[in-house]
Parts: C-alpha cells; structure tokens; sequence
C-alpha cells in the first residue's frame, strides 16, 4: 500500500520540505559516490548511523541527528522523500517553517532514542528519515484525519488506486509497525519498525498543543476532520502534443 498523493492543497510554499528533500538526495549522493566501497561505506554508516548499544553506553549521541539524512539504497530514499512530499507540506503550513522544522527534527530523535531502548544492545547501525517522517504522520492524522488520500494497492499481479480517508491509511500504516516490531528481532537488522511506530507516536504527541490551540475536538468538528483549505483533487495538465489528422483508407474492393 503506496500512498501517491493527497487531495490536502498548502496555504503556502512548503520551503523547509523542499530542504529537507534536497539536504536527502544531496548527502546520498555524495557519501554514495565519496565512500563507493563496502569497506568504506560500512565505515561512514558505522560513524554516523545509529548504534543503539553505543548509545545506550553514553557515546555516540550525535547520531540520533546525523542518521536522519543518511539512507541505505535509492528506494529507502525513495520512499521517504515521497511521504514526506506528500504528507510534510500541510503540517509547514500549519506550523510555520521554524516550528515544523524543529518539530521534524525532534521527531526524528525521539524515533532514534525508542529503537535504542527497544534494542539497547544491538550492534546493528540504523539509518534513515523514516523515524523523523513517521513524526510528521502521526501530526497530519491528528490534524487532517479525514483528508482524503490516494494510494495504489498492490496485491501480486493485482495494481489499483483506491482514494481513502487519512485515517484509514496512516492507521493501518501504524499498525503494521507494531506488528512488525513484535515479530522482528531488532540484533538481526532489517526494518526498523519501533523507531517507526515511536516517531509516529511523538510527532501525534508533539502536535497535540497546536490541535488544542486549533480547539481540539472544536476543531474537527468545524472542520469535519477535513483540511483547512477547500479540497482540490489532484489534476493532469492537458497534454501539449498536437493529435495529427487521421488519414482516410481508400475503400477496398468489398466497400470497407
């Protein structure tokens, strides 16, 4: 389940995601092309990534900022960048650009400090933006719980785009999390599913004086748990390629 965009038009220009997508892409190309063997890869995640064991031993702080803005492959980039594409806009706008900058960022350490404690001994480096953007979900669904949402649904051979309420698809996306956090052994490696679920809970959190501020229930109820702004479905621009006459058949010898 993919989300692909949603129907939640911004009041203004979504200056710090634009940075924040840039700084991403920007480190990954860099330390991508700097550090191109596994030998020396392996050594910048070792310096830069999370080590919840080092953590939890008092050295090693700075990863919790420095992690946020590094990335194990394309799509691990990929993916982050597109939620926070689609979901951080509305929040900026909510927000304003230094409050969901910090708001961001202390998402992001506070998603780095629950894998440390789900896994205080591991010795596995963990990197990524997801702890940081699972903040900025947990904040959209507090804010925007019924924003409807387009995602494509991918069931093997089966590809469909359903349109659904916020809710729904960032509810079943926390679920998932913790599911995943249940089965997964975090010494092994792999998704990093409680520093998922831990953003996404700090960020609802850290967006609960904002909501209040809004009137809290007031607020959805003037609202309907709808955005802000008049809803505006996602469009395509008409294409610019001239369509060509088609040429007329001469009539064959049966007419056609």
């Amino acid at each position: 389940m993919f989300p692909l965009r949603d129907h939640n038009p911004s009041g203004r220009t979504p200056y710090v995601v634009y940075v924040l997508m840039a700084v991403n892409i920007l480190a990954y190309a860099y330390y991508s092309a700097t550090y191109a063997s596994p030998r020396a890869l392996a050594y910048f995640y070792d310096s830069y990534a999370i080590v919840p064991a080092e953590i939890s031993h008092g050295y090693g702080l700075g990863t919790l900022f420095t992690s946020m803005f590094i990335h194990g492959g394309l799509m691990h980039l990929g993916g982050n960048m597109l939620f926070l594409w689609i979901f951080g806009d509305n929040l900026e706008d909510e927000m304003g650009h230094l409050r969901f900058l910090l708001f961001y960022l202390v998402s992001g350490i506070g998603a780095g400090l629950i894998h440390v404690i789900s896994a205080p001994g591991s010795m596995v480096p963990t990197v990524g933006a997801s702890g940081a953007i699972a903040g900025v979900m947990g904040g959209y669904l507090l804010m925007f719980p019924r924003a409807r949402v387009d995602i494509l649904l991918v069931l093997v051979i089966y590809f469909r785009i359903f349109t659904i309420p916020a809710f729904v698809m960032l509810g079943v996306w926390l679920v998932m999390q913790f599911f995943g956090g249940l089965r997964a052994d975090p010494n092994l490696g792999g998704v990093a599913y409680w520093a998922h679920a831990g953003g996404f809970v700090t960020g609802l959190l850290l967006c609960l004086p904002l909501w209040l501020r809004r009137g809290g229930p007031a607020y959805w109820s003037r609202t309907a748990g709808q955005p802000p702004h008049p809803e505006r479905p996602p469009s395509y621009a008409a294409s610019r390629i001239p369509k060509l006459p088609r040429a007329r058949r001469k009539p064959g010898p049966w007419g056609k």
